[in-house]
């Protein structure tokens, strides 16, 4: 990940960092969210060749994310927070919302979805991709350990004006349709 947190402190980001290697980047800049999203991504693009959605948080969000977390402090392992790009259109929400998600468990509020599994993720078929393709909107996963790793690393109080920012990356560019 060394190549690409110096191809985003070359491009502007400033205090760029990684954490593990699904795509979390936590930066600092003054930029607009989606002035930083398309900067990402355009850097990945251009100096690596991926073609991936990019969505950005400030720690604040990641933190009231967690704080909405309707299913408790359960399991970190089993309990998933999906962070859509835009609100999806209502109707696909709705009929999304209906689904028989048993024996996992499944809640949306603010362009989130938060999805306690009843094994492991992996077992289970609603994931990233299923809730892009339902909802027709680009997402990214992370698991409650990882959320609460990456609020913490960003804890620290940034330097006036910049905002500190975690990245996230989706495996692939979609298009949103939110209503």
């Amino acid at each position: 990940m060394a190549p690409l947190r110096a191809a985003l402190a070359k491009a502007g980001l400033q205090g760029v960092r990684t954490y593990i290697q699904s795509g979390n980047v936590i930066a600092e800049s003054d930029r607009p969210h989606l002035g930083i999203e398309k900067l990402v991504h355009d850097v990945i693009r251009n100096t690596f060749g991926g073609n991936i959605a990019v969505l950005s948080r400030t720690p604040q969000q990641f933190a009231n994310i967690l704080k909405r977390n309707p299913f408790g402090n359960k399991d970190g392992a089993r309990l998933y927070f999906s962070m859509l790009a835009v609100e999806p259109d209502k109707k696909l929400l709705q009929q999304f919302l209906t689904a028989d998600f048993a024996p996992d468990r499944v809640q949306y509020a603010n362009k989130t979805i938060y999805t306690l599994y009843a094994t492991k993720h992996s077992d289970s078929k609603f994931n990233n991709n299923f809730f892009e393709r339902k909802l027709r909107v680009t997402a990214t996963t992370r698991n409650r350990n990882t959320m609460l790793k990456l609020v913490s690393l960003t804890s620290v109080q940034p330097r006036d004006p910049l905002m500190p920012l975690t990245i996230s990356a989706s495996n692939e560019k979609r298009t949103g349709t939110g209503a």
